[in-house]
């Protein structure tokens, strides 16, 4: 065990438990109207609830237990049996496995919470809460598993450095999946769907930028130089995607604006999370500015398929992630090459793992919205959703006018 490595984890698992709440949940809930600002940061917050039980419970053990036929891991840690303060069994064995266990419960956390912006304003909380049990264990641990415990893609060689597949494609195949099943908001391509406090949404994008350094950075798993390379990475990366977007958005709607420079944040910190422990300060930079632009398109891109993704997961985590992966393939050149250092193999690579993430994700998702429709219903009445989600799930109003 190694007492740095061991502090520096422990703050990183704190940071990233601080970006779903009050993080994402201030993020989202500034981008709903006003009827909904409790509902909507209640499915981030009580998410730490759900889904840290899940995890504990099976959740864990089928994502890092003994891998079975590269697809699943076994239950010899369900209900966190052998799973103690010291590093035997650690998949990190600088670690105790405590301490990797509730690192990774993190990631576990905030991933079901990124899907809730699809079906914003519009889902029965009673459906939300099954669903997400469900698809951490159906959709989430599988992930996990094949990407970092030891499963299919980790043996074909797939890079993936802090949850480019785990994380953002799976939520937004997720996300795209809901938008299918639950249907468009009441009045949506009619009524105006404003944002009801931008204040609040880019203090919470400033949040997720902050805790966002404990995603990826503490995804070296060690107080080392590549966690310094991912901090600084991922800080470049970002910083490229806020002016990305801003350039697009001012070419085409004429305006810069500060939900454009929120969004162009997030869209970078997503974009570089798989490669950030692989790539260079520059290539992240390259990466991060490509990210933003191809990310307003994908916002974009929901007019012209008439999808109503309240906000904007599809095309910002969705397709964040779908590109960095591949760039991953593309910029590797730390603990990994890829195309520009003489290995385009690697390219292919990420390919598969992409086309395999977003089928899998996205077909499961559906499924399981499809049984949570059938036992409990997914949507909230017409009447309860005119009232909003506050009212009518929660008995509570966000504001006292």
């Amino acid at each position: 065990m190694n007492a740095a490595d061991t502090a520096f984890i422990l703050l990183c698992a704190a940071l990233v438990m601080f970006m779903t709440a009050p993080g994402l949940a201030l993020f989202y809930a500034g981008l709903v109207r006003s009827k909904n600002v409790l509902g909507t940061m209640m499915q981030s917050f009580v998410m730490l609830g759900v889904a840290s039980i899940t995890w504990a419970v099976i959740g864990y053990s089928l994502s890092f237990g003994p891998d079975i036929a590269g697809l699943i891991g076994g239950l010899d840690f369900a209900f966190l049996k052998g799973v103690g303060m010291d590093t035997v069994n650690s998949p990190a064995g600088n670690l105790p496995h405590l301490l990797f266990m509730i690192f990774q419960c993190m990631f576990a956390v905030i991933t079901p919470a990124l899907i809730t912006g699809a079906f914003a304003e519009r889902m029965k909380f009673s459906a939300f809460l099954l669903f997400s049990c469900l698809w951490i264990i159906v959709v989430y641990a599988p992930m996990c598993h094949w990407v970092w415990g030891g499963g299919w893609m980790a043996k074909m060689g797939a890079l993936d450095f802090a949850g480019g597949a785990v994380v953002h494609m799976s939520s937004g195949a997720a996300a795209l999946a809901a938008c299918l099943a639950l249907g468009k908001r009441r009045g949506y391509g009619k009524d105006p769907f404003i944002p009801h406090n931008l204040p609040m949404c880019i203090l919470g994008a400033a949040i997720l930028w902050f805790g966002w350094f404990g995603f990826n950075a503490g995804s070296a798993l060690a107080a080392n130089g590549l966690a310094a390379n991912a901090f600084v990475t991922t800080h470049m990366a970002t910083a490229a995607a806020v002016l990305g977007w801003l350039l697009v958005e001012k070419m085409h709607a004429g305006r810069p604006t500060t939900l454009g420079a929120a969004s162009g944040a997030v869209a970078g910190l997503v974009a570089i999370t798989p490669a950030a422990g692989f790539v260079t300060p520059m290539a992240a930079m390259a990466i991060g500015l490509l990210g933003g632009m191809i990310c307003y398109g994908g916002v974009l891109l929901k007019g012209k398929l008439g999808y109503d993704d309240s906000l904007d997961v599809v095309g910002i985590h969705g397709l964040g992630g779908t590109w960095g992966a591949l760039a991953t393939g593309i910029f590797a050149s730390l603990g990994a090459k890829g195309l520009f250092t003489g290995n385009p193999g690697q390219v292919w690579i990420q390919f598969v793992s992409v086309i395999a993430t977003w089928a899998f994700c996205f077909i499961a998702s559906y499924v399981l919205f499809k049984i949570v429709d059938n036992v409990v219903g997914l949507r909230v009445s017409q009447e309860d959703e005119t009232r909003g989600l506050d009212l009518s799930q929660h008995s509570e109003t966000g504001y006292q006018w």
